[in-house]
């Protein structure tokens, strides 16, 4: 009954700031989704070196929340938390972006990995295992773990992401496609397609690497407590991650 009450509560809120444009409802608003800002933030960080301040990720995401509030319909059969919560995450990945955090070393590394994975699957059609990939970078086993250590800042991704450029979808993102009712044909046909070439994607990894995604994306473990359901170090299961995520990108690069 208590959470009937504060849900009509925040519903007649979100009524006065949409209707109205009533600032202190915006305030309210803020104030509640606020935490919602600092989990993704929190989230995130724990992918991400240690020199990043988590502080900064929380003040991309407050524009991120911002956006979210201000573009968010009710009408919808939507949650407001699962939207603004992938607008938070873009808008904080956007901000990483702008700071030009990953050094370009990095980066090569990270391409390295990637073109090596897309030409062993080419040649063995299949998902190359950790051994192939560091004999094709001519490393050891050591140093190939330790290379996946280096690039995971470099696999984050969002949802906020445009997937295509031209002029009859302008800078189209990928989450309108997933929650926009309002779609056009043609974009709902792109959106299908995306479904199903992601689907079969994932559906080619290690049952353990589609596990990790499961865990982290769906279920929204961490990392450290992912590590405790396969009785691993967190340290792996950010490797496992990280190979999934690099693993995915090469197979839809010719997307």
């Amino acid at each position: 009954m208590n959470e009937l009450k504060e849900q009509h509560h925040l519903d007649l809120i979100w009524d006065a700031y949409k209707n109205n444009n009533d600032l202190k409802a915006r305030d309210l608003l803020l104030e509640e989704y606020i935490p919602l800002v600092k989990y993704v933030a929190g989230r995130l960080a724990l992918s991400l070196p240690h020199n990043v301040e988590t502080g900064d990720l929380e003040s991309f995401g407050f524009f991120g929340l911002l956006d979210a509030m201000e573009k968010y319909d009710q009408l919808r059969n939507i949650k407001f938390e699962t939207y603004a919560s992938t607008r938070i995450r873009g808008a904080i990945i956007d901000g990483l972006r702008s700071m030009d955090w990953v050094p370009r070393s990095t980066r090569s590394k990270a391409r390295s990995l990637e073109t090596q994975i897309y030409r062993l699957t080419n040649e063995l059609g299949r998902n190359p295992e950790d051994s192939e990939i560091a004999a094709a970078l001519d490393v050891s086993p050591e140093r190939y773990y330790e290379l996946l250590n280096e690039v995971r800042g470099t696999t984050l991704f969002s949802l906020d992401e445009a997937v295509t450029t031209d002029s009859q979808n302008d800078n189209l993102k990928l989450l309108d496609l997933v929650i926009d009712k309002d779609i056009s044909h043609d974009e709902r046909l792109l959106q299908n397609e995306i479904v199903e070439e992601l689907s079969g994607a994932i559906e080619k990894l290690s049952e353990r690497e589609q596990l990790v995604l499961a865990l982290y994306y769906y279920e929204e473990l961490t990392l450290k407590e992912i590590g405790h359901v396969l009785d691993v170090s967190e340290s792996r299961v950010s490797q496992i991650h990280t190979k999934a995520i690099l693993t995915l990108r090469s197979m839809l690069k010719n997307h």
